[in-house]
């Protein structure tokens, strides 16, 4: 069967479910849950329609684990749905360090996922997360656009923001007085290019509409091979492994910029990796210990942990939907991977057509209204 029938079929029975849950509940489909047989290519096709098109919230499961009906499989596919539905799964008892005073604060997360080392012609899909509540800070809304093949840079990063912020006005009747941005995915190389284009097109989309808050940009690296083990049983886990909220900011950082080791996480299998954070641009005059505070607290509000995770919430959030923007350009394409172009073929044509085609043409990366406040990613 061609696959943009099967499409149109699964469109119009996500329709009728739809329609036929408000005749009966007489209330909008909060969540569709699907029990699947097995891992399926289907997976990217209902998240691509139902999150693009229809407006329908999805979770799918395994059958098997399903039936077993595990108390701890079920706990985690309960606060899974929970988070997609407006839900609170966990808040911190005490203020976040550094910003106990009054005035609302976003954190922004920016990833960009890149198609696999044989593809030359996919583009690359760029994700922003920001928070939406202050001081819980732990709802979140996304963005996600095509750009050119294999670009670092976020070539829309400022309007992506700024969209995030007007959305942030909208739920809370005021704009964020400060905003602290993690990035991923950037290595010592192209710190220049987050400090001198992203973070002034950023601050250019905020100029054109008269907003000024205060930003501090963090790059948040796990490309590295550094490892920390403890001295002697005192200093380490259950485990073996370092205690989770270990900091190194001396000896092994750098000599006089402001960057250390994190180790957030209960390392249960394996060696734990640290998160080596830089500190790029800082206007809200941090000291060490309380951006290591704050980021440390943050790894507790990860919505689908109930531990802390081993990087910050809004960079892990980042790259959820920076994949999920993947799926939705592997659904459009109708096969995954993406093909590898033939020696003949020129990338950089190829890469830019895709990117401006499918984004204007299929408009496959656009949201349904009302996904676009919720945590649909998770």
């Amino acid at each position: 069967m061609d696959i943009f029938l099967r499409l149109d079929m699964l469109r119009e029975l996500l329709e009728s479910t739809k329609e036929e849950a408000y005749k009966i509940y007489k209330g909008h489909l909060q969540i569709l849950l699907c029990v699947m047989s097995k891992r399926d290519p289907g997976y990217k096709y209902l998240k691509w329609i139902s999150e693009t098109q229809v407006g329908i919230v999805t979770q799918c499961c395994l059958s098997t684990y399903a039936n077993m009906a595990n108390d701890q499989n079920l706990a985690n596919l309960a606060i899974k749905i929970n988070a997609k539905l407006g839900g609170s799964n966990v808040e911190l008892n005490d203020p976040l360090p550094h910003f106990e005073d009054k005035g609302h604060v976003m954190f922004v997360g920016a990833d960009v996922n890149h198609p696999g080392s044989g593809n030359t012609t996919s583009p690359s899909i760029a994700a922003v997360v920001a928070t939406m509540n202050w001081p819980a800070v732990n709802r979140y809304a996304a963005r996600v656009r095509p750009q050119d093949h294999r670009k670092e840079r976020i070539l829309s990063f400022g309007d992506m923001c700024l969209e995030l912020v007007k959305n942030y006005a909208r739920l809370n009747n005021v704009r964020p007085d400060k905003i602290v941005v993690f990035r991923d995915g950037v290595s010592e190389s192209q710190f220049d290019m987050a400090l001198n284009e992203e973070l002034l097109d950023l601050k250019r989309a905020f100029q054109s509409v008269k907003y000024m808050p205060t930003i501090t940009l963090i790059v948040a690296q796990k490309r590295h091979q550094t490892r920390f083990f403890p001295e002697g049983a005192r200093d380490r886990s259950s485990l073996g492994n370092i205690s989770p909220g270990t900091v190194v900011d001396t000896i092994v950082v750098h000599p006089f910029e402001f960057d250390f080791y994190l180790c957030s996480h209960y390392g249960s299998l394996g060696t734990s990796k640290p998160t080596h954070y830089h500190v790029l641009w800082d206007e809200h005059g941090f000291t060490s210990n309380h951006l290591q505070k704050l980021i440390y607290d943050l790894c507790f509000t990860f919505a689908r942990c109930t531990k802390p995770v081993s990087l910050v919430p809004p960079v892990y959030y980042a790259d959820l939907v920076a994949y999920r923007g993947r799926l939705y350009f592997e659904a459009m394409e109708g096969h995954s991977p993406a093909p590898t172009a033939s020696s003949s073929t020129s990338s950089t044509t190829s890469s830019s057509l895709s990117t401006s085609s499918l984004d204007q043409k299929f408009n496959i990366f656009k949201l349904h209204p009302n996904l676009e406040n919720i945590m649909y990613f998770v």
